[in-house]
C-alpha cells in the first residue's frame, strides 16, 4: 500500500525546491504524494507561475492563509494545517526551506507524532536577527529526518547537538532544478525581448536590512544609479521593495534608462536574464547558489550567508550595503568555468526519495 507523503509549500523558493522531488514521488508506487500549499506567497507573480513552470500542477490541499506578520502568519498555518493532519492522517510530512511554513507545518506535524522530514537542513547564518535563521533552527530541531545539503549542514547541526542518525547528506535540491530547466531557460532570449542592449546586470533586493531604513535604502539607490552608466540594470522587484520605495519617497532613483524594473519573473524568465548576464547584485539565498553553478559573479548585500560553500568555492562575495560600486570590479571579469561541487549533480531528489523509503 502506497505511502501519503505531504509535500509542504509556501514561498516561491520552496517550489523550485520541491518540484524535482514530487515529480519523483509521483512516479513511485510506493507514494502517494499531496502537494500543500499554505499560501504565504499568494498571488501569480509571486507563486502561481511557478506552479505552472515546473509543472507541478494544482496543489491538492490549499491553506490560503494569505500575507500578515511574522507570528500571526505563523500562527494561522499552525492552526490550518493541524486540521488538514488530523483529516488526513499522512504518513510523513516534508518541509523545505525556512519561511514561516517551514516552521509552522513542522511544529503542526510533529506534535501529531507524524514522521518530518527537512529538506535543505543545517543552513545556518549564524544571525539571530534574521527570521529566517530562527526557523531554520526550530524546524531542525523539531524534524525527524534531516536532509542536509553541504558538509557545513552535517557540522553546524551535530555542533547543535543532533543526532548524527537523523542526518542524511543528499545534496542541493535546487541544482536538480537548475539541470532539468537549464535547456529551456537558455531557450529564452529574455535580453532581447526587454530589448537590452550591451551588458546587464540583475538586482533583487528585499531584505529588511536593505530595504527598511530610509538611508540605507536610498544609498542603495544612489549606488545603482551610479552602475548604471555602465550597465542595464534589469530588477524584478519584490512588492516589499516596491512598497518601500514608494513610501520614502525614493522613486526618482529608478528613473534612470538603463533602470528597468519590472513585475516578478517566472523561473524560465528570470534565469534566462540571469544566464545572460555579467553577475547579480542581490540579498537572497537561492540565487547565491545558482550564479556559483552558473560561474557568474554575484555581490550579496549581507553581512552573512547560510550558504558558505558559495563564497569558499563559488563565484559569491558579501558586501555591506555601502560597498555596491566600490565592488562593481567583480562584474568585468569573464565569468569562471563551473565549480565541481561534491553532490551539485542534478540527483538529489533521487537521493531523497531513497532515503525516505528506509524511513517509512
Amino acid at each position: 500500500m502506497s505511502k501519503e507523503v505531504h509535500v509542504v509549500v509556501g514561498a516561491r523558493p520552496n517550489q523550485m525546491k520541491a518540484a524535482p522531488l514530487l515529480k519523483l514521488l509521483r512516479d513511485s508506487p510506493d507514494f502517494d504524494p499531496f502537494l500543500v500549499d499554505t499560501g504565504q506567497h499568494y498571488d501569480h507573480e509571486m507563486a502561481g507561475i511557478f506552479f505552472e513552470q515546473f509543472g507541478m500542477g494544482s496543489p491538492n490541499i490549499s491553506l490560503n492563509v494569505g500575507s500578515a506578520t511574522h507570528g500571526k502568519q505563523t500562527a494561522q498555518i499552525l492552526e490550518a494545517y493541524e486540521a488538514v493532519l488530523l483529516e488526513r492522517q499522512p504518513d510523513a510530512v516534508i518541509v523545505i526551506g525556512d519561511v514561516n511554513s517551514t516552521v509552522a507545518c513542522s511544529l503542526a506535524a510533529t506534535k501529531l507524532h507524524v514522521p518530518t522530514i527537512h529538506l535543505e537542513a543545517g543552513l545556518r547564518s549564524n544571525d539571530r536577527k534574521m527570521p529566517e535563521e530562527l526557523n531554520r533552527i526550530v524546524t531542525d530541531h523539531l524534524c525527524d529526518l534531516l536532509w542536509t545539503p553541504s558538509p557545513d549542514g552535517d557540522e553546524n547541526l551535530s555542533r547543535e547537538g543532533i543526532s548524527s542518525e537523523k542526518i542524511v547528506r543528499v545534496g542541493n535540491i535546487m541544482i536538480d532544478t537548475l539541470v532539468q530547466m537549464e535547456d529551456l531557460f537558455k531557450a529564452r532570449n529574455m535580453k532581447q525581448e526587454l530589448g537590452i542592449q550591451g551588458r546587464h546586470l540583475v538586482v533583487t533586493l528585499h531584505r529588511p536590512s536593505n530595504v527598511d531604513h530610509t538611508e540605507v535604502l536610498e544609498s542603495i539607490l544612489h549606488q545603482l544609479q551610479t552602475m548604471a552608466e555602465s550597465f542595464t540594470l534589469i530588477w524584478p522587484m519584490h512588492p516589499r521593495t516596491k512598497a518601500r520605495v514608494e513610501s520614502f519617497g525614493l522613486n526618482t532613483y529608478l528613473d534612470h534608462p538603463n533602470i528597468r524594473c519590472v513585475p516578478p519573473l517566472g523561473y524560465v524568465e528570470f534565469m534566462s536574464l540571469v544566464a545572460s548576464s555579467n553577475g547579480v547584485i542581490t540579498d537572497s539565498g537561492g540565487i547565491q547558489e545558482e550564479t556559483t553553478y552558473l560561474g557568474l559573479p554575484c555581490l550579496t548585500v549581507r553581512p552573512n550567508t547560510e550558504r558558505p560553500i558559495t563564497i569558499t568555492q563559488g563565484t559569491n562575495r558579501l558586501i555591506p550595503s555601502s560597498e555596491i560600486t566600490t565592488s562593481s570590479d567583480v562584474f568585468s571579469k569573464k565569468s569562471m568555468p563551473r565549480p565541481m561541487i561534491d553532490l551539485w549533480d542534478g540527483k538529489t531528489a533521487e537521493r531523497c526519495l531513497d532515503s525516505l523509503k528506509k524511513l517509512l
